[in-house]
């Protein structure tokens, strides 16, 4: 079986093709721009890279586009657009629809409902699920929700202190985001190990950020609540925060609700915070520098993590590894140490040069420490192709 998983934003379209008879990658690529008459597309195929400009007026069109990469005669890696068996989606928030499955015209639905909540996500991938169920109705199409990991959690760590009819009428709970990230570093972990049965919390460290506390590879306490904007600071989403604080904005800026919103959800976290940029990297320099609000930033982020940590290791009852993965955990020499620091009396060390030299999968934990520290690169598309696949075979 030959599965394609799809990363879809609003204009672009991101791909991995997977062979799962040995879980090979055998392609990845992308198209960027779609709807402009300069569409990006690129397609990798080993160390074989292609590119070209052409247009792509929609996401239907950029899968069309992509098969026809990748049955390309010099440079693809397929006889027949018919050997890719399924397309699978790293979907984000069906609300009373979760875990994995078959697009359907309800799971879509059911999507829509979520669009207040997950604004940046969800109208993309319904409108190109659409697109593609209409124009590719041979190609079964696979949604494996980010919150289905999160469906071990127990109630009371679910539920908001809010009317009980919320709840169940409004699905307003703690979903909890980065399933696909933390579902692989609970597999890596458990491989790497050589146990099904850690303590594992594992912090995906990006452009987005979540902690969550793994135990025996299912998910038990996670940071992020019923949106992706909450939990920790993101780099322009603003993580928890006081809705009461918010009709004090609207009136002191004359601005809406709708205009609040998106200033939280596009204007705020790191950005937001130190108003230099919501990149680490331009942080660290910035604040070496002597930028004041770029080290606000820095020290705001890293306490929230240390934090979430914290809780994590109470709902555990400790921890045996802990594990950073995403592009700020695995390349994030400094935050790392930030986070981690301090932390002797607990059993957790770091080990300093360890972690200056961190590259791919690697214990950067000291000799000493009774818990172990590793740097992990995540796999969210194997993941997504793994429950495809799963689901599928059932059938």
């Amino acid at each position: 079986m030959k599965v394609l998983v799809a990363n879809l934003g609003s204009t672009s379209f991101k791909y991995r093709l997977f062979d799962m008879a040995d879980e090979r990658q055998l392609a990845r690529g992308g198209i960027e721009r779609i709807g402009s008459a300069q569409s990006s597309c690129f397609v990798e195929v080993g160390g074989d890279r292609q590119e070209l400009v052409a247009p792509v007026p929609d996401h239907a069109e950029a899968v069309r586009r992509c098969l026809e990469q990748l049955t390309d005669a010099e440079h693809g890696c397929l006889s027949d657009a018919a050997e890719v068996s399924a397309i699978g989606f790293k979907a984000v928030h069906g609300g009373r629809v979760s875990g994995v499955q078959r697009v359907t015209g309800e799971v879509l639905d059911a999507m829509a409902e979520m669009n207040d909540v997950a604004p940046a996500h969800n109208p993309p991938y319904i409108a190109a699920m659409r697109q593609l169920a209409e124009k590719l109705p041979h190609i079964p199409l696979v949604a494996a929700f980010e919150t289905g990991f999160h469906a071990t959690n127990e109630d009371r760590l679910r539920y908001y202190a809010a009317p009980y009819e919320w709840a169940e009428d409004l699905h307003i709970r703690r979903w909890g985001f980065h399933g696909a990230s933390h579902r692989y570093i609970a597999t890596r972990t458990a491989e790497l190990l050589g146990r099904d049965d850690l303590r594992v919390i594992s912090c995906h460290l990006g452009g987005s950020n979540s902690v969550c506390g793994i135990r025996s590879g299912k998910s038990v306490v996670t940071s992020m609540g019923m949106s992706p904007q909450t939990g920790l600071a993101h780099n322009n989403r603003v993580g928890d925060f006081d809705p009461f604080a918010i009709p004090l904005v609207m009136r002191r800026y004359g601005k809406t609700l709708e205009e609040v919103l998106d200033v939280l959800a596009e204007k705020s976290g790191l950005l937001g915070l130190s108003g230099v940029s919501g990149d680490v990297r331009d942080l660290e320099k910035a604040a070496a520098e002597g930028n004041e609000r770029a080290r606000l930033a820095l020290d705001v982020f890293t306490s929230g993590v240390r934090q979430y940590i914290g809780a994590c290791l109470v709902e555990l009852g400790g921890v045996d590894v802990i594990v950073f993965t995403g592009g700020i955990g695995e390349n994030g020499v400094n935050i790392r140490s930030a986070v981690c620091h301090g932390w002797q009396g607990l059993g957790i060390e770091l080990d300093a040069v360890a972690n200056r030299t961190a590259s791919g999968e690697r214990r950067i934990s000291a000799d000493g420490s009774a818990t172990q520290i590793w740097t992990v690169p995540t796999n969210e598309e194997l993941i997504v192709a793994r429950q495809t696949k799963e689901l599928l075979g059932a059938r």
